[in-house]
């Protein structure tokens, strides 16, 4: 047992040396109510979080099929309020965040007279490309 006990003074000693005070230190020795709190309060934070990802990565059944349920509250118009055509082009998208309109719209309507579509003219309904 007196063995032991040397063994282990030695290498707190070594530890010591090479690490610094703070290596052989108990944990509970810095501990106190303060950083308890700011430890439970952290555990909070990262458990709404974590649920907060559960929530959007959760999946609905819709006929037959799951989807992301995240998908289903986001709110998109896929149709060209120009043409009113509907689109799953990736292209269109970026189209009606920026002019409000699909690809084909733009080409025809916008494309080299941005300033007229951004101060608000709009095609007449017998003009589109229906």
């Amino acid at each position: 047992m007196k063995k032991d006990l040397e063994y282990i003074a030695k290498l707190e000693k070594a530890i010591k040396q090479k690490y610094g005070e703070e290596a052989i230190l108990n944990p509970k020795s810095n501990w106190d109510e303060e950083k308890e709190k700011e430890y439970l309060e952290q555990l909070k934070k990262i458990d709404l979080a974590k649920r907060s990802n559960e929530e959007e990565t959760q999946k609905v059944e819709i006929d037959g099929f799951l989807v992301s349920k995240k998908l289903i509250n986001r709110d998109s118009n896929r149709n060209c309020p120009v043409c009113e055509k509907y689109s799953f082009s990736i292209q269109d998208d970026i189209y009606m965040l920026k002019y409000d309109c699909c690809e084909k719209c733009f080409i025809q309507y916008i494309e080299g007279r941005e300033k007229r579509w951004l101060n608000g003219w709009r095609p007449g309904e017998n003009k589109c490309h229906k």
